[in-house]
């Protein structure tokens, strides 16, 4: 399966360290209602860390005015990683649930896997937003380089969702 709009999600666990033990989340949980959703290729990695993820700190309060019940990041990392990432660049603080995807299985089930050796990394996940609504996939956009971030950054991704209620309200 490749990820499209439209797709209803596949069943997954995430897990979450954000209590200080791993803490499994079912995707019926993570995807109810509406959720913006930011899959990462890897915490404290250079664009992530350094672009994306900082992005979405300051935008969360402006994802929550358009309607949006939890801004989830997703990564092919462990939990422990996971939480030291969000405690460390105050996306806990800012409310944004950090979820490991730890064996990829979330990633490969919605086919945006990838391997890139010479970054030692296999099985990662490539870069994409997507708007979630009650598991329903309503808006999405993907990177073509995981190494980049204009797509799915923040404020691309309040526009689309802005867009999208525009033209629901006419």
């Amino acid at each position: 399966m490749k990820l499209k709009v439209g797709d209803r999600l596949p069943e997954a666990v995430f897990l979450d360290a954000s209590s200080g033990q791993p803490v499994e989340m079912p995707s019926a949980e993570v995807f109810a209602g509406r959720a913006a959703v930011f899959a990462m290729p890897g915490a404290f990695t250079k664009t992530c860390d350094g672009v994306h993820l900082p992005g979405l700190v300051r935008a969360a309060d402006a994802f929550r005015a358009e309607g949006i019940d939890r801004i989830v990041v997703i990564s092919v990392n462990d939990p422990f990683v996971m939480d030291a990432w969000g405690e460390g660049s105050g996306a806990k603080e800012a409310g944004i649930m950090l979820l490991a995807d730890a064996d990829g299985s979330f990633t490969r089930a919605v086919g945006m896997d990838f391997d890139r050796p010479a970054a030692g990394f296999f099985g990662r996940s490539h870069r994409y937003g997507m708007l979630v609504e009650d598991g329903v996939v309503t808006w999405l956009a993907a990177e073509e380089n995981p190494a980049e971030c204009s797509l799915t950054a923040a404020d691309a991704a309040l526009d689309a969702i802005r867009g999208r209620k525009a033209s629901a309200a006419t």
